[in-house]
């Protein structure tokens, strides 16, 4: 007797602590995966395609920046010289024609006269027409030299930015407000040290929440393991057993409030030539959702419209409050197996334990114990997840080639990251060791009604 105590007290102190084990496990996975959901989030709001490439406040920035490097950089080749001469003379001449033309109109004043004949007898248009070449070389000397293109410059910016002002975004407001809120919470200043140190982040995390699933399969197996070395011991089976569904409690909570599935769809890169320069756009977020199971049906039941709730109440009900009732109600049974000693035999039954037996074998417990599986819809809900995966991916990838092109003044690379998160494998795992216990709750069952199998029993 004092063998078998020690043999339980050894196993209950082992499979304690796969518990914790798993326990911190679970733990650390469902609050990274909120950190990394939150990340995305944030992520998702400051590279949103619609404060990028669908932003006029961000084209009108763009724009600006790109002709006023054209202003900055502005000059003039031989040809362009050549030619701005030319037009000058042009100009020149044609003032002097006019000039002519106006003084040589008839004059009915004395003062008009005067002026006539003075210009007649002083000016002669064939004269100022032999300088005009020379005029012309003295503005382009003028307009070449630094100060006069700064001059030129300063006043072409200036009324570009005066256009550029007129150009207003009613979106630009709250974007200011939103990027404002997001950088104090992660202390930068730019988007672009936002995207670096976010990224370094989600790195982190999804290597650290990967390493801890590996940890919570690691205590799995272990515990399947101790199951296997021990499936001789009768006497050991009923604190196993309750162990193993407290081992299931923990994967199922986990995976029911972890990030299961992600739909992330992104413009990667968008380049090209505009008025000489290259515009680009990157990481252009189209559009970006990242669930568990709880938080669908929690937006499920906010929606207020009848059918949702309904369909939420569904998932409540069939892949969460079956699969807890089950395994409680496994719990209840187990306890309440007195077919496997020989010591309970010897004890004289009282009518209160008697109806806490019959309460513990009632039809209520027996139900959700050996016949609730069909009612479960634990696994069928790991198949509609995955088969989402696979039609939001399929979905996507078809949709986002469109956006693929590749040409010498336009490029642009769009991608589909939806991809199945941590919480999924933690799920999937719960449903396949539920399986495992519910075969084993079969053979404990088969084995407490065997009498060949209780005369076997150590004292």
């Amino acid at each position: 007797m004092k063998k078998l105590t020690l043999q339980r007290s050894g196993l209950l102190i082992l499979v304690l602590v796969l518990l914790v084990a798993a326990a911190i496990c679970g733990r650390q996975i469902h609050t990274l995966s909120q950190r990394q959901k939150s990340i995305k989030r944030d992520y998702s709001i400051i590279n949103s395609v619609s404060y990028g490439l669908l932003s006029v406040s961000r084209w009108r920035d763009l724009l600006v920046r790109s002709v006023s490097r054209q202003i900055d950089s502005f000059s003039l080749t031989k040809p362009e010289q050549d030619s701005l001469r030319k037009e000058i003379r042009g100009l020149l001449d044609a003032l002097i024609d006019k000039a002519d033309s106006i003084m040589s109109r008839p004059q009915r004043s004395i003062g008009g006269k005067l002026r006539k004949l003075a210009f007649k007898a002083f000016v002669k248009p064939s004269d100022l027409h032999k300088e005009t070449p020379a005029f012309a070389d003295k503005i382009m000397h003028e307009i070449m030299r630094p100060r006069s293109r700064e001059r030129l410059s300063a006043l072409a910016r200036s009324k570009l930015q005066e256009l550029g002002q007129q150009t207003y975004d009613s979106a630009h407001d709250q974007q200011v407000k939103q990027f404002d809120s997001v950088f104090r919470i992660y202390h930068v200043s730019t988007a672009d040290a936002f995207n670096q140190q976010t990224t370094r982040e989600l790195a982190i995390i999804k290597h650290r929440m990967y390493g801890y699933v590996a940890g919570m399969l690691v205590s799995l197996v272990v515990l399947l393991g101790i199951w296997y070395w021990l499936h001789k011991r009768r006497d050991l089976h009923k604190l196993l057993f309750i162990l193993s569904i407290a081992m299931a409690f923990i994967f199922l909570l986990t995976g029911l409030t972890s990030v299961m599935i992600e739909i992330d769809a992104r413009i990667d890169s968008l380049n090209f030539h505009l008025i000489g320069e290259t515009i680009s756009f990157k990481d252009q977020v189209i559009f970006f959702q990242s669930k568990s199971i709880v938080d669908v049906v929690l937006l499920l039941m906010r929606t207020g419209k009848y059918d949702s709730i309904l369909v939420g109440a569904l998932i409540l009900c069939f892949s969460i409050v079956f699969p807890i009732s089950k395994l409680v109600c496994t719990g209840i049974w187990i306890e309440g197996d007195d077919g496997d000693r020989a010591v309970e035999s010897s004890r004289r039954t009282t009518p209160r334990s008697a109806d806490r037996r019959r309460w513990m074998r009632g039809k209520v417990v027996t139900y959700f114990a050996f016949h609730s599986g069909k009612w479960s819809m634990a696994d069928v809900m790991v198949v509609a997840i995955f088969m989402a995966y696979i039609g939001f991916n399929g979905i996507f990838n078809d949709q986002m080639s469109d956006l693929n092109v590749q040409t010498t003044a336009f490029s642009s690379i769009a991608t589909n990251r939806t991809s199945l998160q941590p919480g999924y494998i933690v799920f999937v795992s719960f449903v396949l060791f539920g399986l495992i216990l519910s075969q084993l709750l079969q053979w404990i069952a088969k084995k407490s009604a065997d009498p060949r199998a209780r005369k076997k029993q150590p004292a």
